[in-house]
């Protein structure tokens, strides 16, 4: 029912959207110089042009790669202890030009950002991504308690918005979180996959369609892996087949 629900809601969201580009100047999410739409020509093609789809990059977790790791397509932490998840696709790095509109948006509530953050995402990333093996689209969820303080769930604000293939289910409510009282932002890989064991589940009515399934799953950042990494062990428990990340930001420098 909540999908039937949803794209009503979807076309009003669109369609103001696209009244206030047409009649209100508005300000570049990089730049802030004004024009119409959220992001100018120039600064989307100078995060094209930058972005990580222009590095050689880990198959599995996304982190830039070493010279001595690029014949291997991984790198060496994943290949000495290999993620749950499959593979990962980042946009851009974490200490980029849109390190701040992310900021802006995520802990200031600016929500207008997620049309220009999903814009960068759909003109730079959307069309080099072969999707057609994906079944469903989760995003990372915030647990009740987090999701009533901050008023909304980033990475679904932006998986929402993104463009892939028409087959693809993008399933809100899928995946679930227990609240953390810890914050993990300063702890290195080790403790972060300690603390975050068991902290997700699937809700019991998605199982059975996801059993077998091929799944990507959107997050806004990823830092050291351990948060995806957990997702992704507790899809493949219930039967998940395979299990794709699908970034806006990748921090570059592991703690490990």
């Amino acid at each position: 029912m909540a999908q039937y629900t949803q794209r009503p809601m979807r076309f009003l969201e669109n369609l103001i959207q696209s009244i206030s580009e047409s009649v209100l100047p508005t300000a570049c999410i990089v730049c802030q110089q004004y024009q119409s739409a959220s992001i100018c020509n120039q600064c989307l093609l100078m995060i094209y042009h930058n972005s990580l789809l222009h590095y050689e990059c880990c198959y599995q977790c996304g982190i830039p790669l070493l010279a001595t790791e690029i014949n291997q397509q991984h790198c060496n932490t994943c290949i000495a202890q290999a993620p749950s998840f499959d593979q990962t696709i980042c946009l851009d790095c974490y200490d980029g030009p849109l390190q701040e509109a992310l900021h802006q948006f995520k802990y200031q509530k600016r929500l207008a950002y997620a049309h220009g953050l999903s814009e960068v995402w759909n003109a730079a990333l959307a069309s080099e991504i072969d999707d057609r093996s994906i079944d469903y689209l989760l995003p990372v969820p915030l647990s009740q308690k987090k999701l009533l303080a901050r008023g909304f769930n980033q990475s679904w604000e932006l998986a929402k918005r993104i463009q892939c293939g028409s087959h693809i289910q993008k399933l809100p409510y899928a995946l679930k979180r227990f609240h953390h009282v810890e914050h993990q932002a300063a702890k290195n890989y080790s403790a972060r996959r300690h603390d975050i064991r068991q902290m997700f589940y699937i809700d019991t009515k998605d199982i059975k369609r996801l059993d077998g399934k091929s799944v990507a799953v959107f997050d806004d950042v990823m830092t050291s892996g351990a948060t995806l990494n957990e997702i992704a062990r507790t899809l493949k428990m219930i039967g998940v087949a395979r299990v794709s990340n699908w970034v806006l930001l990748r921090t570059t420098k592991l703690g490990i």
